[in-house]
């Protein structure tokens, strides 16, 4: 079943421009575990901003190109629980809004195919053992989109435990917001640097070594919190602690080496 199934990569715009190894990361699981993954060229954003931010007119080209971008593939698979959250949820509204009969059928029938990673490997894949390994003292951040809008639940936790050598310890007051928002950082800037470091204080709490979530634009946003702190903590993509095995080490998202985020 694997062998013949299309399965694409939707990286999504954070990724493509600030994180391509959580890209990688993602294909490097998926690979191992028999997938064969394509990454559609003229895929683009997928209209989230505008909508989010009540913009559901000017979202309408963008779900236009996702909708081509990924038509004919029998799974869409995105490290990221807010942009898969917009494709099976908003696009739908963005649709309707425009009166397009002919959008809103193609994004009905796209939409259920698109899948957050844990769902993804969990629910269709039927695995919590990629094959990873990853001896370090880890705790995990529920994003907001993937735990409201997608509800993957207990998936996230349930991979990282099969981890060999890691060890999952609770993050206090989890579910709360990190502050990031998408664009309610940029307009709430204070509250959101305030809710930031509220999630910062929380990880440092656990004595984790790293913190990881599914989505890269919360651990950007908590990862600069903790690095202006000199916190000791890095970040790190779900996709990328997945990928990680004794022998290839994975150079997490928000690195020393790699960048201070902001």
């Amino acid at each position: 079943m694997m062998g013949s199934m299309r399965v694409a990569l939707m990286v999504t715009c954070v990724n493509d421009a600030l994180f391509p190894g959580v890209g990688r990361a993602v294909v490097t699981v998926l690979e191992r575990l028999g997938v064969e993954v394509e990454f559609p060229e003229a895929q683009t954003c997928c209209g989230q901003p505008m909508v989010n931010t009540g913009y559901l007119d000017e979202a309408v080209p963008a779900v236009r190109s996702f909708v081509a971008a990924f038509a004919g593939y029998d799974a869409v698979v995105a490290p990221s629980g807010s942009c898969a959250g917009s494709a099976r949820h908003q696009h739908g509204m963005v649709a309707e809004r425009a009166r397009d009969a002919r959008l809103h059928e193609a994004v009905t029938e796209l939409g259920p195919k698109v899948h957050e990673l844990s769902e993804f490997l969990v629910d269709v894949l039927g695995v919590t053992d990629v094959g990873a390994s990853f001896p370090h003292r880890v705790t995990y951040h529920p994003t907001c989109h993937s735990l409201r809008l997608l509800g993957v639940g207990d998936r996230p936790r349930r991979l990282l435990e099969a981890v060999r050598g890691l060890e999952l310890v609770d993050l206090p007051a989890a579910e709360e917001c990190c502050g990031f928002g998408g664009t309610f950082a940029v307009k709430n800037p204070d509250l959101s640097v305030a809710m930031g470091a509220d999630k910062a204080r929380h990880v440092r709490e656990t004595d984790a070594e790293v913190l990881v979530a599914g989505d890269s634009s919360c651990l950007m946003h908590v990862g600069g919190v903790l690095s202006r702190e000199r916190s000791g903590v890095r970040v790190m993509h779900l996709a990328e602690v997945l990928a990680s095995t004794s022998s290839t080490p994975v150079l997490p998202t928000g690195s020393t080496d790699e960048v201070d985020h902001p």
